[in-house]
């Protein structure tokens, strides 16, 4: 390089269920070829978007907003067939209750935003109301009807004893169709395939070992989910043995019936293929 841009900027989202991906990821055995930048989903999101950001952790929604642009990492994802503990609904009211209520939203996640409408709309045909609002539990609820917390600030709320009724979305969605839901992928950007196919396939390579090596001992991830979250052990060895990185046919359907139902109900204008990375070339999943 002749300037002091690195070669591909990494995004990585900022909440512990991506922390496998990265926990032992080689940064130093990379030098100056790589920038990482950590955020919020919807943060890295935009960057993603509008080029900031080569790589990314980021929403699954985000990548079919601009699949034209982006390719898709096999065997990396954050999914759950089931119960994923980090994308919950806190409502006073049974879900079937819920048309005329008001729910108040976070403003860091596009995926999980859109599953909750997908689930209220087409599995109980429900209209509710719906308002953005900083994620903390309380204040949402002292203007709403229901609340939806993803990540971290999902995990604080559901050790507090606060009275609500709690809907895991992942749960939910899984009872509803019998398929996987995957929050996020890891995306990368077609031009920089281009620019950079070794690398690329370096940085894969990384990822992978990181991934394997955390699940294989997550010890390390537990002690300090606890140190920074709070939770008791036994908790956090339960969550990141739940939760499922891998990315592939089975996640793969999950993901293409969730883009399904967002272009039916408009949340996105198109069908969206899966297209997936491979050994620099591309695996067309979907059409």
């Amino acid at each position: 390089m002749t300037n002091n841009q690195a070669s591909v900027r990494i995004g990585r989202i900022d909440f512990t269920n991506v922390w496998p991906l990265f926990y032992y990821f080689p940064f130093s055995s990379f030098g100056s070829d790589l920038e990482v930048t950590q955020q919020v989903p919807s943060g890295l999101n935009r960057a993603m978007a509008e080029g900031r950001i080569d790589i990314g952790a980021i929403s699954s929604f985000a990548y079919g907003e601009h699949f034209d642009e982006y390719l898709v990492f096999p065997d990396m994802s954050v999914s759950a067939f089931g119960q994923v503990n980090s994308i919950l609904l806190f409502h006073r009211k049974p879900l079937e209750e819920l048309g005329d209520a008001k729910i108040a939203l976070p403003t860091t996640s596009a995926t999980s935003i859109n599953l909750l409408k997908i689930i209220l709309t087409k599995f109980y045909g429900l209209q509710p109301k719906y308002e953005y609002a900083a994620p903390e539990l309380e204040p949402m609820m002292k203007s709403a009807d229901a609340a939806l917390l993803i990540g971290d600030h999902a995990i604080r709320a559901s050790w507090e004893n606060n009275g609500y009724l709690v809907t895991d979305l992942a749960t939910e969605w899984t009872r509803l169709t019998g398929q996987w839901m995957t929050f996020a992928v890891c995306t990368i950007r077609k031009q920089t395939v281009e620019q950079y196919p070794e690398l690329i396939s370096r940085i894969y390579e990384a990822f992978l070992e990181s991934k394997n090596k955390s699940l294989a001992d997550p010890a390390a991830l537990v002690r300090d989910a606890q140190k920074l979250i709070g939770g008791t052990e036994a908790y956090w060895q339960r969550y990141f043995s739940e939760l499922c990185y891998e990315f592939g046919p089975k996640q793969w359907a999950g993901l293409s019936l969730y883009y399904q139902y967002a272009a039916e109900l408009g949340f996105l204008e198109r069908n969206v293929p899966l297209q997936i990375w491979k050994d620099n070339s591309v695996v067309r999943v979907t059409e």
